[in-house]
C-alpha cells in the first residue's frame, strides 16, 4: 500500500466487463457486507486482492506482486485523513476501498483520491457500491469536498460503475501508461460533495 500503488493511483476492478450495458447475472445471493477500517491482520488478504488486479493488466500500472508487509508499512504511514476500509462477509474480506489525500499542497486540502478493489470472484454482487458509499461518507467526515478516481480506460466497466455512483468523467490522459507492450489511457473522474465546506 505505497502512495503510488495502493493509495489511489490505480483503477478499480469493480465489475467484470459487460456488453450493451446489461448487467452480468448474479450467480448467488450476496452475503451481508460489513465495512470496517483495515488493520495489519487484513494486509495479506488486501495484497492477494491487489495482486489479482495486477495480473489482470486492466486495473493498475503495477507489474510486480505486493507483499502483506508492504501494505502494513503503508497502512501505518497513513495520515488521519486517509483510510483503508475493508468489506467482509461471513467468508472473510471480499474487497477494500481507500482514500488518500490528493496532494500535500495546502490548497488541495479539500481533495482526495479514491479506489475500490474487489476479489475476482466477488464482483456483481453490490459490494463495490457499498464500499463506495462508505468511502464517500468517510471523505465527508474528513472534510473532503472533491473526490477523484483515476481509471485505466481499458477498464470500461469500472468507468461506468463510477458514473453510476455519481462520478463524472472530466478528462482523459492519453498514452500515459506503457504496460506489456501496449499504450494505455487513464480516465479521470470526479465527484463533488456539495454539502462539504472548507474547514
Amino acid at each position: 500500500m505505497d502512495p503510488e500503488a495502493m493509495v489511489g493511483r490505480a483503477a478499480s476492478p469493480i465489475e467484470p466487463s459487460r456488453t450493451s450495458g446489461s448487467p452480468e447475472p448474479v450467480t448467488r445471493t450476496p452475503s451481508p457486507l460489513r465495512i470496517r477500517d483495515a488493520g495489519p491482520a487484513d494486509c495479506a488478504r488486501i495484497a492477494e486482492i491487489y495482486n489479482q488486479a495486477i495480473r489482470s493488466g486492466r486495473s493498475t500500472m503495477d507489474t510486480e506482486p505486493f507483499t502483506a508487509e508492504r501494505f502494513r508499512a503503508a497502512l501505518a504511514a497513513m495520515s488521519p485523513r486517509e483510510a483503508v476500509l475493508v468489506g467482509e462477509t461471513a467468508a472473510g474480506v471480499v474487497g477494500y476501498g481507500l482514500i488518500k489525500r490528493y496532494s500535500d499542497r495546502p490548497g488541495y486540502a479539500v481533495a482526495c483520491e479514491t479506489s475500490v478493489y474487489l476479489a475476482e470472484d466477488e464482483t456483481s454482487r453490490g459490494y463495490g457500491a457499498l464500499l463506495v458509499e462508505a468511502l464517500v461518507e468517510r471523505a465527508r467526515q474528513a472534510r473532503y469536498r472533491h473526490l477523484v478516481a483515476k481509471i485505466m480506460a481499458v477498464n470500461e466497466a469500472s468507468v461506468r460503475f463510477h458514473q453510476r455512483e455519481g462520478f463524472e468523467v472530466v478528462g482523459r490522459q492519453r498514452e500515459i501508461g506503457w504496460l506489456a507492450g501496449v499504450w494505455h489511457d487513464v480516465v479521470i473522474l470526479q465527484r463533488i460533495l456539495e454539502d462539504v465546506e472548507p474547514a
